[in-house]
């Protein structure tokens, strides 16, 4: 080990040894350094009053004087909570203290000496005494904060240049300079008049075009945004600055997320993915969803994964009277359940393993707690496993979705919500269609009951199981490389809360045959989204994690679409939602078509399932047909062009 090494271990021992030791004694150390102080202050006033000349017999008369002077200024600081607190924190609360209690013990003090005290002893040491015990007692309490405190570690301070030097910014260095973990070198901020200027001993270096100089002339590893009001431009404009730079990026949250708008320590945290949406964070009034839910009995189907999950524990703080949880894996369904428990929301919760293709099931389950309120949220979900499964995504999106809903018809339910996808849009995978044929079931059965059926349709829902963030950072952790299927891909994504929060409102005014839908902004680019996750990984993209293009998989499109054909947007009765207006009417023959496609795919015939879909659904194209066309339409271009034709053939010749 090297000397330099061994020489800083044993300075963290002796100081560890040290604090606590004096943390131990806390109480003697403090009687002790006053003493001390009011000895030497005392003292330093003769000094003072005689020029540094003190008369002889003055300090036979000064030791006589002693044990008086610190009886009575340590009643009077003793009194006045002198004898404990953290020095550290002093304030002005402590130096208010030390004034008040040096004026009480000088002016019993004036009284003693010259009423009952020693002869001779000058009336303006008292005085001079007096001024010399603040001094010396107040500078003791805050020496801790004023000067930077020397810290024996066995690990470097974080230097973090701050972003902003508003309030929050002021704020945030004032904590740091309390703490050891973080070092400010540098605030930045685009008003040009608090260039040069300091908060707290920390200056003002520059404006945020500064930052890639900034971060090699103070050595910076980390950068923190101090703006609670920044926007997602705003921290995309600094992803993208920093992105050469191997430097976290961290911020506050939102001033509203903050308790009475103050900053700690402890409100630092990563820069999140969804700190990068184009968009800010949808938040739906949920007072209209108290009154749907508080008192009534309410059912998840899917209670365990990941909207299921988030929609009981959001019902479960509107207090139904029940909330019966029923999900097939018992596993997502234990956790789920001890979340609800562990929260302690005081609601009864009934957790039911079964699947929603077990008809006999289903109507049990209804009949024994007749729910008021019904959430489907069970469903198969993942494009490419439905492609190469398609007769599962029948049983499971529509078979189980025609058994609760007709199960919630039979027993009376007053509300379903059937939460659907924008895959359902004008479908090119299978399971897009097959949430499709979903939703046009839903249609049918208003004339069946009293129950209300409404549809809501998602984007893609930002760290839901199985989604394409989960699966990138699972792929960064690895060294990469990070896989887009197209550089141009785009979707639209929406966080689990917002998905959950338009749930419950589109579950509030739901109406007969109706479908909703997020206004969720622009849609982003797969490959932004990537190269955006790398850089808050602490990596740059492809430098330190590569990023490939594997191609579009099995009924992927390049865009996603909110709407179908034929259908259209309407506003709603809440802001940011939007109503989707579809034709009043089933297409011909959909009864007898699933009950066909139902067949089709409980005796396998994966063929027949696809076939079915593109009679009950005209738009959706599966993935093999948009095969054959490109195939066709590559053939007849080479047909039409002899010279191409001739290059080709030479290619697969020399290829040979």
């Amino acid at each position: 080990m090297p000397p330099f090494t061994r020489a800083r271990e044993f300075g963290v021992a002796v100081f560890v040894h040290l604090r606590a030791v004096v943390t131990a004694r806390r109480f003697p150390l403090i009687v002790l350094i006053h003493g001390t102080l009011m000895v030497a202050a005392s003292y330093l006033a003769l000094w003072l009053r005689f020029d540094g000349a003190i008369p002889p017999q003055l300090v036979s008369t000064y030791v006589q004087l002693l044990p008086e002077l610190l009886l009575i200024r340590g009643i009077a600081f003793m009194a006045l909570g002198l004898g404990g607190g953290l020095w550290r924190y002093a304030g002005v609360w402590d130096l208010s203290r030390i004034f008040l209690a040096t004026v009480a013990s000088s002016l019993v003090l004036y009284l003693f000496i010259y009423a009952i005290g020693p002869a001779g002893y000058p009336r303006s040491a008292v005085i001079i005494d007096s001024a010399l015990l603040i001094l010396l007692v107040g500078g003791a309490r805050l020496f801790l904060r004023v000067v930077p405190r020397f810290h024996l570690r066995s690990k470097p301070r974080r230097r973090v240049l701050i972003v902003g030097a508003g309030d929050a910014g002021e704020m945030i260095v004032r904590e740091m300079a309390k703490g050891v973990e973080y070092y400010p070198v540098g605030l930045v901020d685009d008003n040009r008049t608090k260039m040069g200027r300091t908060l707290h001993g920390v200056k003002v270096r520059g404006t945020r075009q500064d930052l890639p100089r900034l971060i090699l002339s103070t050595g910076a590893t980390e950068v923190l945004v101090a703006i609670p009001s920044a926007g997602p431009s705003l921290i995309h404009s600094l992803v993208q600055q920093l992105e050469p730079y191997k430097v976290p990026l961290t911020t506050l949250p939102s001033l509203t997320e903050l308790l009475n708008g103050k900053v700690a320590l402890k409100h630092i945290r990563p820069v999140a993915v969804e700190d990068l949406l184009p968009r800010k964070q949808i938040s739906l009034s949920q007072v209209g969803a108290r009154v749907l839910i508080e008192g009534r009995r309410v059912l998840v189907t899917g209670a365990g994964g990941s909207i299921g999950s988030e929609l009981c524990r959001q019902i479960a703080a509107f207090a139904p009277s029940n909330l019966i949880l029923y999900e097939r894996y018992e596993n997502s369904l234990y956790t789920i359940t001890n979340d609800l428990t562990d929260s302690r929301a005081g609601v009864p919760v009934c957790s039911i393993i079964g699947d929603v293709t077990d008809i006999g099931r289903v109507d049990a389950v209804f009949a024994e707690h007749r729910p008021d309120v019904v959430f489907h949220a069970a469903a198969h979900k993942h494009v490419p496993l439905m492609e190469a499964n398609p007769c599962e995504a029948i049983k499971n999106n529509v078979v189980g979705t025609r058994i609760v809903a007709e199960a919630a018809a039979r027993h009376g339910v007053e509300r379903f919500v059937l939460i659907s996808t924008d895959k359902a849009a004008n479908p090119s995978s299978v399971m897009g269609a097959s949430k499709r044929v979903a939703e046009l079931i839903l249609q049918g059965m208003t004339d069946q009951s009293t129950t209300r059926f409404v549809t809501v349709r998602f984007g893609n829902v930002l760290g839901s199981n199985g989604s394409v963030i989960p699966r990138m950072i699972e792929q960064i952790r690895a060294g990469g490389p990070v896989t887009v299927t197209h550089p141009e891909i785009r979707r639209y994504f929406m966080l689990i809360p917002e998905a959950v929060s338009l749930v419950l409102q589109a579950a509030v005014f739901a109406r007969d045959r109706e479908t909703y839908v997020l206004d969720m902004g622009e849609q982003l680019k797969v490959l932004d989204m990537a190269r955006n996750l790398i850089r808050l990984s602490g990596f740059v993209p492809d430098e330190d994690i590569p990023i490939s293009f594997v191609g579009l998989r099995p009924g992927e499109k390049l865009t996603e679409e909110l709407i179908g054909e034929g259908e259209s947007l309407e506003p709603s009765e809440t802001e940011k939602i939007l109503r989707v207006r579809w034709p009043e009417s089933q297409p011909e023959g959909f009864v007898d078509a699933v009950t066909a496609l139902v067949r089709a795919a409980g005796h396998g015939r994966s063929a027949e399932v696809i076939d079915l879909l593109r009679h009950i659904i005209p738009t959706f194209v599966p993935a093999a047909a948009r095969q054959e066309v490109a195939a066709e339409a590559i053939h007849w271009h080479v047909a039409r062009q002899p010279v191409l034709s001739a290059v080709v053939a030479a290619a697969s010749v020399s290829e040979t």
